[in-house]
Order: C-alpha cells, then sequence, then structure tokens
C-alpha cells in the first residue's frame, strides 16, 4: 500500500492523457526506482551523435557535457532520456539515440540540494521541512504510472516520491503556471521536490517518450560536482588524450 507522501503525489496530480504505463519497483543503488523494461533495455543504437543540435534550444554547458558524456558511454542503455538541468530549471527530453524530442521550463523543489532525506516518500507532506524540499540529483530509471485519479505522470524516485508530471495549479497562491511563463529560473522553486512541467509538454513530449517503455532520467546536481553524482567524463578531454596516445603510439612504431 503507498505510503502517505506517494499517496498525495498519485492523488493530486492533473492533466488526463490515458497512456498505458510501464513501471516496475526495482530499486537500484543510486539508480531510482523502476526498472527498466527488457524490450528496450535490449535495443542497440548504431549512431551515437557525438555532439547535438539543440534546435535553437538554451542549454548549458553541464547540459551539454552530460549530453555529449551519456552517448559516448551509453549510459542510457538504449533508451530514451531526460535531462534536467535544476540550475536553470529546464527539461530536455531525448530520443534514444540522441536526437532532441523537446524541451521546456520546469518548477522544482523550494529548498537547494542534491539529496533527499532518508525515508522523505513515507512522510506526510505536513511534516516536511522547507529545507527538506529537495530535487535530489542522480541517474534515475522512471516509467510513466497513472496516479490515483487515472492521470498520468513520469515516477522517478519513487522510494523518496518524486515524480514528474504537469504542473499543479490546485493552490492559485503559488501562482505555478505563471513560473512556469515568466523568463527567469528565479521564481521555479515552488514544490516538495517534485519536477512540474507545462501540461501539453508533459502530453506531447514527456508521454510519448516514455511510452510503453522506461528511460533515464540525469537530474543535474546544484551543489555537488557532475564527477561526484555521476560516472561522467569529458568526452573532449577523453578523445583529446586518445589521439595523442594513438600519436605517441605511431611514433614509437616509426622509430
Amino acid at each position: 500500500m503507498p505510503t502517505p507522501a506517494k499517496v498525495i503525489c498519485l492523488g493530486m496530480l492533473a492533466a488526463s492523457l490515458g497512456l498505458q504505463p510501464v513501471f516496475a519497483v526495482n530499486n537500484t543503488e543510486g539508480q531510482g526506482a523502476a526498472s527498466p523494461v527488457t524490450t528496450s533495455s535490449e535495443l542497440v543504437v548504431s549512431h551515437r551523435p557525438k555532439s547535438i543540435n539543440f534546435e535553437q534550444e538554451r542549454a548549458s554547458t553541464d547540459v551539454r557535457h552530460v549530453f555529449d558524456w551519456v552517448l559516448d558511454s551509453g549510459n542510457n542503455q538504449g533508451l530514451p532520456f531526460l535531462i534536467i538541468d535544476k540550475k536553470e530549471a529546464k527539461v530536455f527530453v531525448f530520443y534514444a539515440d540522441g536526437r532532441l524530442r523537446g524541451a521546456a521550463p520546469a518548477l522544482l523543489g523550494s529548498a537547494v540540494g542534491d539529496d533527499s532525506v532518508p525515508g522523505i516518500g513515507d512522510r506526510k507532506l505536513s511534516s516536511i521541512r522547507p529545507e527538506e524540499r529537495t530535487t535530489p540529483a542522480g541517474r534515475f530509471v522512471a516509467a510513466l504510472d497513472l496516479n490515483l485519479h487515472g492521470k498520468a505522470m513520469l515516477w522517478v524516485d519513487y522510494d523518496a516520491a518524486i515524480s514528474l508530471h504537469p504542473v499543479i495549479t490546485t493552490n492559485p497562491e503559488e501562482h505555478r503556471a505563471e513560473r512556469l511563463a515568466t523568463p527567469t529560473p528565479l521564481d521555479n522553486r515552488i514544490s516538495y521536490g517534485c519536477i512540474n512541467v507545462p501540461p501539453e509538454f508533459f502530453k506531447k513530449v514527456v508521454g510519448p517518450a516514455f511510452k510503453r517503455t522506461n528511460g533515464i532520467v540525469y537530474v543535474l546536481p546544484e551543489i555537488r560536482t557532475l564527477q561526484q553524482v555521476f560516472a561522467f567524463y569529458d568526452v573532449d578531454e577523453r578523445t583529446r588524450l586518445r589521439l595523442a596516445a594513438r600519436i605517441d603510439v605511431n611514433r614509437a612504431e616509426r622509430r
């Protein structure tokens, strides 16, 4: 039976999409809560672009670095993936081969931080202190599910009751829709930790991307480094070192 925070998360979401969920709880250390389905995890991507045209979407250096690393390392395991830039309050959704599917602003946890308090998903929302309302950073295996009203949502971290869903507007005083519409990320910290996105973006981009398949969500850190959160390496630097090593070998062979 779902725990209090999970019940509320399941029960209060909006925007009916009628999508078929693919969801299985299987906590893996450091990787979130939903296990990938076999058919998608066995998908082999034959072409991995080294870099991407973000199609006039503004993307931070960290987003571009993580994107390059994901494709160079194959870390997404042939699954669609999503990058959440907490500093810029923006979500990017990609096809498994790295093509950009769409991007949109997002609302995030009101507290700055890269970790969830242990056991927070089992607590009532009324007991969660302001400083505990973080959106955790990390790599998560995510899956669509339905809330208690039959509306679609994307579970990101089931244990911490963190999901990505259409923006909640039940409390007019929070002005969540208005916050999403402003050009600055400075007013996008308002939730208990869940990621809110525009309803149309969820319906037309997120939902189709994860329909009948799981995927990977990368939530970028805002305090820790990329290296501390992911098995990250700089693709350009690795390429430079490989090229230098190859040149050294060729020189040695010519001696």
